[in-house]
């Protein structure tokens, strides 16, 4: 099958990618650089596109093509939250998605699933309330750039093409993401929780995240909003205990809040002092396995411990 992937680079597109193409899938990789020729019997290409909202010449990879998957957009913890930088954030999503949905709409033969990113931010802060796909969506900035680019996905449905949007949590791996930005201060023996600690993290191990857009391409009854995130999340204060005792630091020097928004500014509450306790329950429901559904032994298949 050719699936073609916007955001097929990244920390999780080009392990996602990787994936696919072990199981014989062919691969089109959507990217800003021009196209590299693909190696002598490579089932991996790179296409060169533009999301400007619009399609163009590559919009004709997606005409017959299984499965889209869209992973595109600016960095959201990249840097501070300028107005300039919160307004990239929510355009990159809007107009990549748009641009996927109009190639998808003008396909003769359009993919029988669109996958689209998006994240748990997409709640908004819930304190202790047990979180599902079928709760309303917050009104923080995270949440309404996740409602505009869940809503412009939606558009790509049709009773030829299916919607799967996937509300990814905290994705952990040693090489990328936030883990390895949490690392130096346990190191040094400053780790700790964030804040007052309590609030909750929706994390999944990266092995999962894959696995879990992998079924989805599989399990044929299943569109609409899929949490990504594993089945046990935990507060803040013991993720901090919990990578300190597998990395053998200490994890009691806490980050006051105060300190994290003079470096962080607004993204501090949103990404670190706020939080959702999320759980997949339409992919539980649906018969998804985790191999990582606890995070100690997330923390130890990843650190080999």
């Amino acid at each position: 099958m050719r699936i073609v992937i916007a955001g097929g680079t990244g920390f999780l597109g080009a392990p996602l990618a990787d994936a696919l193409v072990a199981e014989q899938h062919d691969l089109v990789v959507l990217t800003r650089a021009a196209g590299a020729p693909a190696p002598p019997n490579s089932r991996r290409r790179l296409v060169q596109w533009t999301p400007n909202g619009d399609t163009g010449p590559w919009g004709a990879e997606l005409d017959g093509a299984g499965v889209v998957v869209n992973l595109a957009g600016e960095s959201i913890a990249g840097k501070r939250w300028s107005p300039e930088h919160k307004r990239r954030i929510l355009e990159s999503r809007l107009t990549a998605t748009r641009s996927l949905v109009s190639a998808i709409r003008a396909a003769s033969t359009p993919p029988v699933l669109f996958v689209s990113g998006s994240a748990v931010g997409y709640y908004g802060p819930r304190g202790d309330e047990v979180v599902a796909e079928q709760t309303p969506a917050g009104s923080d900035f995270l949440a309404r750039v996740c409602v505009q680019w869940e809503a412009e996905a939606a558009r790509a449905a049709s009773p030829r093409t299916r919607v799967a949007v996937v509300r990814t949590g905290l994705v952990l791996e040693r090489n990328g993401g936030a883990l390895p930005q949490m690392l130096p201060p346990f190191w040094i023996g400053a780790g700790g929780p964030v804040g007052s600690g309590r609030q909750y993290w929706p994390w999944i191990h990266r092995r999962d995240w894959i696995d879990l857009v992998r079924w989805t391409i599989r399990t044929a009854d299943l569109s609409g909003p899929i949490n990504a995130t594993a089945p046990v999340p935990v507060a803040n204060r013991e993720f901090a205990r919990t990578l300190g005792r597998v990395i053998g630091r200490p994890a009691l020097m806490p980050a006051p809040a105060f300190a994290l928004r003079l470096m962080l500014g607004e993204m501090a509450d949103a990404l670190l002092l706020s939080g959702q306790r999320v759980v997949p329950a339409k992919a539980e429901r649906h018969g998804f396995t985790f191999r990582y559904a606890r995070l100690e032994d997330a923390l130890r298949a990843i650190f080999g411990k």
